[in-house]
């Protein structure tokens, strides 16, 4: 299913928010420390979001969100609530920011490591799956791209790193809405949607050092955790389909 078409002055509020959006996480990557809880996290992002003249999109009737920043923390996956839960050393993280700007969305998202830099397995992990999300934008060759293309890419190196791929969330279409079509898939599965210049969409890549099958946390019905407790990490990028390449809108 194709996008819309967008207005030039509508793409230029998503390279706008985009780099709002780029710079409250980078300031974000800075400021998060040992002891921080996930509610002052996201009261510090609410600030950021203001100060920066957007909005906050998780925090429209939908999602209606219980937060304006995801939190997700060791086995969570993505979609994590913000909670009294304060960070210690060694906690992987992944922050999942949308925003609005100028009726526009951009969304972007990255893991660390809370309070130390990664070493071993989790390094691995934040390393290949971030390399992923890369050879995916990289397989966007402007005009006459696939969004499969784009899956393929992504499979391949976290196959390659030996990680589970999660492949019951997808990336997606985004500007309008949040979520718009097309599907963004983390793996190989055909060709499907072709894409156009001036199309945006998120890409990104979820993976862990274990398996593939998640589950919903029962008790806030938004956080998605792994079934067998292995570590996950998640990286995305808003990126603008070009006619003869790609670019990333969520990149200082």
């Amino acid at each position: 299913m194709a996008q819309p078409p967008k207005t030039e002055q509508q793409i230029q509020a998503m390279r706008d928010g985009g780099k709002i959006l780029a710079t409250i996480l980078s300031d974000l990557k800075q400021h998060v420390q040992v002891g921080m809880t996930g509610l002052e996290v996201d009261a510090w992002v609410a600030s950021e979001i203001t100060r920066h003249g957007a909005t906050a999109t998780y925090k429209e009737p939908d999602p209606n969100f219980p937060g304006v920043i995801c939190i997700s923390i060791n086995d969570a996956i993505v979609h994590g609530v913000p909670t009294e839960y304060a960070f210690e050393t060694g906690d992987i993280v992944g922050f999942d920011l949308v925003i609005t700007y100028k009726g526009m969305k951009t969304d972007a998202a990255f893991t660390m490591v809370i309070g130390e830099e990664p070493t071993g397995a989790v390094k691995h992990l934040l390393n290949t799956t971030e390399r992923s999300l890369y050879a995916g934008i990289d397989a966007i060759k402007g005009r006459g791209t696939y969004v499969g293309h784009i899956g393929a890419a992504v499979e391949k190196v976290l196959e390659g790193g030996k990680l589970g791929i999660i492949r019951d969330l997808v990336g997606h279409g985004v500007g309008l809405e949040m979520h718009m079509p097309p599907d963004v898939p983390n793996y190989s599965w055909g060709n499907g949607a072709l894409l156009a210049p001036g199309d945006t969409i998120a890409i990104e890549p979820m993976a862990t050092l274990g398996g593939e099958k998640i589950y919903t946390d029962p008790d806030d019905n938004w956080t998605i955790l792994t079934r067998d407790g292995s570590l996950a990490a998640h990286f995305e990028h808003t990126v603008l389909i070009t006619e003869d390449g790609v670019e990333i809108l969520t990149k200082l």
